[in-house]
């Protein structure tokens, strides 16, 4: 006797339906833990359930915003809060072209050049001021965990930025 090829097929896609609803029903099930009595936007940690997909990007840095400027200063990239608003872009478009939002990054890990023009120390508030137009917003309250350090330096003269994610695929 023959086996049945599409009896053998309709299970199968019943059990990866099943499989799909599932991964579908764990969606909120990463757990991410604010720091208590805080509003800093970022959080204490999280916890990723197994069976998740964890999806890490390699670290992002900033494209240029001015083309007249010379390519190996700040000005062709911008300060840091210009910085951080352009690499946060780049990060969600990497993401949306694996199918994850940035409401799915749960690590974050931040690398700042001391700025020029503030003596040679990281402009912290202008990450700031740049990272808070990506998360914890009424429309991607999601917020990761994150450090952020000071570094001697980056890949490319001018960049002040650099940023590596993990996200979770729901």
């Amino acid at each position: 006797m023959k086996p049945s090829i599409g009896k053998s097929w309709i299970g199968a896609a019943v059990l990866a339906a099943g499989m799909l609803a599932a991964g579908a029903a764990m969606a909120d099930d990463v757990v991410r833990h604010k720091i208590p009595n805080s509003d800093f936007p970022i959080l204490r940690a999280v916890e990723v359930p197994a069976g998740k997909t964890t999806v890490y990007l390699s670290g992002a840095v900033p494209s240029v915003i001015d083309e007249k400027a010379d390519k190996a200063t700040v000005a062709a990239y911008g300060d840091t809060e210009a910085q951080t608003g352009s690499v946060l872009k780049s990060i969600d478009k990497t993401l949306a072209d694996l199918g994850l939002k940035m409401g799915d990054v749960v690590k974050m890990q931040v690398f700042l050049v001391g700025d020029p023009a503030k003596g040679g120390k990281m402009d912290f508030a202008g990450f700031m001021k740049g990272y808070t137009k990506f998360f914890g917003t009424k429309d991607q309250p999601n917020l990761p965990t994150r450090s952020v350090v000071q570094v001697a330096g980056l890949a490319g003269p001018g960049f002040l930025v650099e940023i590596e994610v993990t996200a979770v695929r729901p």
